[in-house]
């Protein structure tokens, strides 16, 4: 990569990952590059320009990656068609700008676009760390590393399978599918957000978003337990309630299995939380054909 790198005056980082965005950072930081970096997810886009005229490097405002199951790519999280064109759009405009020797306006400042509101923002950024692990004055980065490993994450723009939780913990979905043909009592928990449900669900599932979990919504975890209750009275006074949970993919669900798991007993009586590995994607690969895949 660092050969790579050397060899053009302007770097334009598109990825979607962020062991790429280190790795291209210190690729263009050791080669003396300027770095326009552009990301898109969902409605939302950013934009800045690193290592130019004295600026900041990526890790001068990110010296550690945040943990793998805080991050939310565009194939996880969904990202609309128009928001990259146009963050696309305005990197080509900084690349000519700098190389056309007019300097880019991006170098001390990151750029937020809000696609649903239409709104532009600069947020000023912190200036070039003297400490930096790479572009500082005594830097312990003088060559490229193992970027995965540094970030305990697949170096890939693919959909993510995240290991939260242990086996005992998860199900297959044809563990899942068994449980419902033998009518077991349980409650299925959508944990997915509410546009991925209009798309397509399972009839019998409770929806709470994820983000209402973490919140701890007092409402919403009130349905859910009014929910476990009502399928409680088919049982025969079974001690702990299974609770399967479900997301697109099986990555929310295992940050929710976690969530339930530390909701007090008094309330929510004894759970067993489990998550379905795989998600609907899973069910409709394995299970059901007709089932939607987005």
């Amino acid at each position: 990569a660092l050969e790579l790198v050397r060899q053009y005056d302007i770097v334009a980082d598109c990825s979607d990952n962020v062991p790429t965005r280190y790795l291209v950072n210190d690729a263009c930081v050791l080669a003396g590059k300027p770095l326009v970096s552009g990301s898109a997810l969902r409605l939302e886009g950013q934009l800045v320009v690193y290592n130019y005229q004295g600026g900041p490097c990526y890790r001068c405002l990110f010296p550690k990656p945040p943990p793998p199951e805080t991050v939310t790519n565009c194939a996880d999280g969904g990202v609309l068609g128009v928001v990259p064109g146009i963050m696309g759009c305005i990197q080509a405009l900084e690349v000519l700008k700098i190389a056309s020797g007019m300097g880019s306006s991006f170098s001390r400042f990151m750029l937020m676009f809000d696609a649903r509101e239409g709104r532009f923002r600069n947020i000023k950024l912190r200036p070039k760390k003297p400490d930096c692990a790479v572009c500082g004055e005594n830097p312990s980065v003088t060559c490229l590393q193992d970027y995965e490993a540094f970030c305990g994450s697949s170096a890939t723009d693919k959909c993510r399978t995240l290991h939260l939780l242990s086996s005992k913990d998860r199900v297959s979905v044809e563990e899942y599918k068994k449980l419902l043909d033998e009518q077991v009592p349980h409650v299925l928990l959508d944990v997915r957000p509410q546009v991925e449900v209009d798309i397509c669900r399972l009839g019998h599932a409770v929806h709470i978003p994820l983000a209402k979990l973490e919140e701890k919504d007092e409402e919403c975890l009130k349905y859910l337990e009014k929910r476990i209750c009502e399928e409680k009275q088919r049982t025969n006074g079974q001690m702990s309630f299974p609770l399967y949970v479900v997301c697109k993919l099986g990555n929310d669900s295992q940050k929710a299995v976690r969530i339930l798991q530390e909701l007090p007993v008094k309330e929510f009586g004894s759970l067993l939380a489990k998550d379905i590995k795989g998600g609907l994607m899973a069910w409709a690969s394995k299970i059901d054909p007709t089932f939607p895949q987005y």
